[in-house]
């Protein structure tokens, strides 16, 4: 791996080869907006590779840590940038930014109302890990 591009190491949650479960996802609703109906379904990350790069020199430093983003994809599934928000920080100023800077290259497919696309504002999650070392068990 190259010093400073550390693809698949910043873990979206759907994209680490591990489900996101509904605790681990969550729709957000305005506070007047009716709840969601049981044929509600959030969107579904596409992405083949996390488009998130970890920070070099914290990666170097063993720095992990997890931000939680508020985006809101369109009816076709695509971030809408301008709306994307840090919900909770990492406590790490460089983590938050990765994480946002690579959010608009986030591809969804859309969520679902009763079948049909809608736009949806959620959050997702996003871990910076570093991968076990070889010979220990994570």
């Amino acid at each position: 791996m190259t010093r400073g591009r550390h693809w698949g190491l910043a873990l979206l949650a759907l994209l680490a080869g591990t489900a996101c479960g509904p605790s681990d996802r969550k729709m957000v609703l305005p506070a007047d907006a009716p709840p969601p109906d049981r044929h509600d379904d959030p969107p579904v990350a596409i992405n083949a590779e996390t488009p998130v790069e970890y920070p070099p020199a914290l990666f170097d430093q063993g720095i992990e840590g997890n931000v939680v983003l508020r985006l809101h994809t369109d009816e076709d599934g695509r971030v809408v940038p301008e709306s994307t928000k840090v919900a909770e920080s990492s406590g790490y100023p460089a983590l938050d930014s990765a994480a946002l800077v690579g959010a608009p290259q986030l591809r969804f497919a859309p969520a679902q109302h009763n079948g049909a696309p809608v736009a949806a504002t959620f959050l997702q999650p996003v871990h910076f890990r570093h991968p076990p070392r070889a010979g220990t068990t994570p």
